[in-house]
């Protein structure tokens, strides 16, 4: 029986000796629970992705000094650990690789082989292509290393090191979350397996890093397309199975129960007699308890790994708000949330009461300051410079601004972090104000489309004993407040309308007549669209947020700023 831990880890980039540390920390432990052979994610020792840190020589060469003190002080059992190696290329590119550790030296390399080159990967501008397939031996057993994207083609390495005579192929891996993912990962994974007759352990990241979350959930698959362990999402983990490497032989039709003549000798290890493991399937979530999970994760790791212990946000009264401080609270603590309320002339009397009742339920401190004075006295000096062009649009922006200013006051005076409370459907349509609700730090729901932030609150007050965002919040028409008796729908359609087509020009690039063959007016498509496309600008100077679907608004949509192309 081989015993295979998964270390689902989640490390900060750059932090090579932070990050070497937790690796030795989760290699101890998996000693302890008597494992052969333990798996980091791909590229676990510098963090991913390291994006233009790889063109620094003294980066990779600060990362290979990691990796030999990683093996120096590695416990007693064999270790695979992603890491970034010196290219042999004369264009001096690095290559993504895996390392594996025994016996205190690195016995082995594997150096990936496909390299991603679409949504948010880059891969190609970095790596160099591998062009080895090795076969290893640990402790007796044939093992293929592969790197991520390595696994998912049918004739790529996985067929070549079964071929080989592997029966464990271990993945190392860094797989962005986005929607459905896990269930791609695993319909693959049981593919693989099936097809080539062996134990797969898929080693996933965990963790927020700018833009992207590593959502963990490991997985190992017997021969015969069965999954024997899954690690749980959005918290780091250490999961182990227990291999029957012998019924891997048989179900790949009697592949070679001795190494083949490539493979990398190394010494047989020695364990102490153990108790079977029971194999550890976490259970699925559901979407909304998916997405909020990564939402929490995402901003628990912006804050702290960029430094920060607080944050501020602008509390409206409105479900965005109301959802991005829940969300703070439940990553950070409320001791870490300042909510800001600040109404104008405009504000109702109930989205007040509606913020301040978020934050008794949610625990945070508030602070109130009303902007009509700043607000009258700007108008003031606007009335005398642009005369009735001060008024209409230009006044409803000077508030948004107004209200970011002092965000970003506070946020210098007392080392916070701004949070801003966007959603997609806002950010895509333009319906925000540049240097005003766009201001901040990090934009907590930027590719959250509205009517999933219903959903999200709705399912967030259903896990509690009690209501954290009150109801009204989520019943009342969303409004944001900056002209008499304003509502979302004087300047865009209903949600539910929006919302799809949104996601058809968006996500899915479609052209007019597909996406109005779904049900919706043509003009109203084009509409749409051209609000979408004339407000790349703001976009482009927009914080970052995390990415929940597979094509959020930043680095996996590139359009140009300046285009005069319009669809007919």
């Amino acid at each position: 029986m081989f015993r295979i831990a998964l270390a689902q880890v989640n490390p900060v980039v750059g932090d090579l000796r932070g990050n070497a540390d937790r690796i030795l920390d989760f290699a101890r432990r998996a000693a302890e629970k008597g494992a052969d052979l333990v798996c980091f994610p791909e590229l676990a020792l510098t963090g991913y992705p390291p994006e233009d840190l790889v063109f620094r020589r003294s980066f990779v060469e600060d990362n290979l000094a990691e990796l030999d003190r990683l093996a120096r002080e590695a416990p007693g059992l064999a270790l695979v650990v992603g890491y970034v190696d010196r290219g042999a290329g004369e264009d001096r590119r690095a290559r993504n690789s895996a390392a594996l550790i025994q016996g205190q030296r690195v016995t082995a390399r594997y150096h990936k082989i496909l390299l991603p080159n679409y949504d948010v990967f880059d891969e190609q501008r970095y790596f160099e292509p591998g062009d080895a397939c090795p076969v290893v031996d640990v402790g007796g057993v044939p093992i293929g290393l592969m790197v991520c994207e390595d696994i998912w083609f049918r004739e790529g390495p996985a067929r070549e090191q079964a071929m080989s005579g592997a029966r464990v192929l271990v993945n190392l891996n860094a797989s962005p979350y986005s929607v459905g993912k896990r269930e791609l990962r695993e319909r693959m994974l049981v593919r693989r397996a099936l097809e080539n007759g062996v134990f797969i352990s898929y080693t996933n990241m965990v963790g927020g890093q700018d833009e992207l979350i590593f959502d963990g959930g490991s997985l190992v698959f017997g021969p015969d397309g069965r999954m024997l362990a899954r690690a749980p999402q959005f918290e780091e983990a250490l999961l182990l199975a227990d291999l029957d490497v012998s019924d891997a032989a048989r179900a790949a039709g009697g592949a070679r129960a001795t190494a083949p003549p490539d493979v990398v000798p190394t010494a047989a290890i020695t364990v102490a007699s153990r108790r079977p493991l029971g194999y550890d399937v976490a259970p699925t979530l559901e979407v909304e308890e998916e997405v909020y999970g990564a939402l929490v994760l995402a901003v628990r790791d912006y804050v702290r790994k960029n430094g920060f212990k607080d944050v501020v946000i602008g509390l409206s009264g409105g479900i965005d708000s109301s959802l991005v401080a829940t969300i703070a609270a439940d990553a950070l603590g409320a001791a870490h949330v300042l909510g800001v309320m600040m109404p104008s002339r405009y504000s109702s009397e109930g989205s007040v009461s509606d913020a301040e009742s978020l934050a008794r339920a949610l625990g945070i401190r508030t602070e109130m300051i009303p902007i009509e004075a700043p607000f009258a006295a700007t108008m003031e000096l606007l009335e005398k410079l642009l005369g009735e062009g001060a008024h209409g649009l230009t006044e409803e922006n000077l508030q948004a601004r107004i209200r970011g200013n002092l965000l970003m006051a506070i946020s210098n005076a007392r080392g916070s972090l701004v949070l801003t409370t966007g959603n997609k459907s806002e950010m895509s349509t333009g319906y925000s104000t540049l240097y005003g609700d766009m201001a901040g730090g990090f934009a907590v729901i930027k590719d959250i489309e509205k009517t999933l932030v219903f959903r999200l609150c709705s399912w967030r007050n259903d896990r509690g004993e009690r209501d954290v965002i009150p109801r009204w919040v989520i019943a009342k028409p969303p409004s944001a407040e900056l002209r008499p008796n304003q509502r979302d729908t004087d300047s865009l359609p209903p949600y539910a309308v929006l919302d799809p087509i949104l996601r058809g020009y968006v996500e899915e690039d479609l052209p007019v007549e597909e996406i109005a063959a779904r049900g919706f007016d043509a003009p109203l498509v084009r509409r749409v669209m051209e609000m979408v496309d004339r407000n790349e600008y703001k976009r482009r100077q927009a914080p970052p947020g995390p990415r929940i679907t597979h094509r959020g608004l930043g680095k996996d949509r590139r359009m140009p700023i300046t285009s005069k192309y319009r669809e007919r």
